[in-house]
């Protein structure tokens, strides 16, 4: 029997502005392994498979963005095999409860991203999404956007 890949689950945060005419992504570093360069939401990866997704959600928020933030809502989730593993990707609607936005973070352990902007256009996740993006793509389609 083959070797079984090792499965990474990870949780990506979507944040919105007050009347949520925006919301907020961030750029990959461009020498990163996956995905470099990219915009799309901030995310990371549980550290053991049974952590509680909540938990995962909260170190995102500290480590990548320096907030605090509060579960509003689960938009979905989206597996994909990405050759050396397989990708287990969830994104959260997830509202600030402390702290303000800010990249990159002071933390060296995790990859830490190099822009951030706060846009309304869904658009400028079609191509990260068409390019294998499973945050872009699971936030598109919880809009009906297709991509």
């Amino acid at each position: 029997m083959a070797d079984q890949k090792p499965i990474e689950y990870t949780a990506a945060l979507v944040i919105y502005n007050a009347d949520r005419s925006k919301f907020y992504i961030t750029r990959r570093p461009l020498n990163d392994k996956s995905m470099p360069g990219y915009w799309g939401f901030p995310a990371a990866s549980k550290e053991e498979p049974d952590e509680p997704w909540e938990e995962t959600v909260a170190r995102a928020a500290k480590t990548k963005l320096g907030i605090k933030v509060k579960i509003s809502k689960y938009l979905g989730e989206m597996t994909m095999d990405r050759g050396s593993y397989v990708l287990v990707l969830r994104d959260y609607e997830v509202k600030v409860i402390k702290g303000e936005l800010k990249v990159p973070q002071k933390f060296k352990n995790v990859t830490q991203y190099i822009e951030e902007k706060w846009t309304g256009k869904t658009q400028e996740l079609i191509n990260p999404a068409r390019d294998g993006s499973l945050c872009s793509r699971i936030f598109l389609r919880s809009k009906g956007i297709k991509w």
